[in-house]
């Protein structure tokens, strides 16, 4: 019996704070509006996103010159969804010409969401069958090759 009013005694102890504990937590989930961490650290990008370096002519940028939301879009890009958007994955048709031309189903389209928008917005990464990726933030006006390495 001695054994038993210990262990309670050291149970009841405990209780008061394991409560504290899951309360703090509760509220720090809470706080954070219940998402979870990205899967990497702000301002490190795994490698895979994109080329190494440029295929084509066009402006280059870094994979980190994205916005946070372009580089989550080249995540699951890589990871093959799940989109936000069912036009995700759709053919590009390149109808203003500034991508190089290449067979028709060649580039698809991805939204890069665009915060406070209520509709897809202006954002796009473009992806080639040879994993080129191409950002736009203007609908299509104007395009940059997304690099892993070196912008210019």
């Amino acid at each position: 019996m001695p054994g038993s009013l210990l262990l309670t005694r050291s149970v009841t102890r405990r209780t008061p704070l394991l409560l504290l504990l899951a309360v703090l937590a509760l509220a720090l989930l809470t706080a954070c509006g219940g998402k979870t961490a990205p899967a990497t650290a702000p301002g490190v990008v795994e490698q895979g996103l994109a080329p190494a370096s440029a295929t084509t002519n066009l402006d280059t940028m870094t994979v980190a010159e994205l916005p946070p939301e372009g580089i989550e879009t080249l995540r699951l890009i890589m990871d093959g969804g799940p989109f936000p958007y069912s036009k995700d994955g759709s053919t590009f048709q390149n109808r203003e010409g500034i991508l190089p031309q290449q067979s028709k189903g060649f580039y698809a389209e991805y939204t890069v969401e665009t915060p406070g928008s209520d509709d897809r917005g202006a954002r796009r990464i473009i992806g080639g069958d040879d994993g080129s990726r191409f950002y736009t933030d203007d609908h299509y006006s104007s395009f940059r090759e997304v690099v892993s390495g070196e912008g210019s």
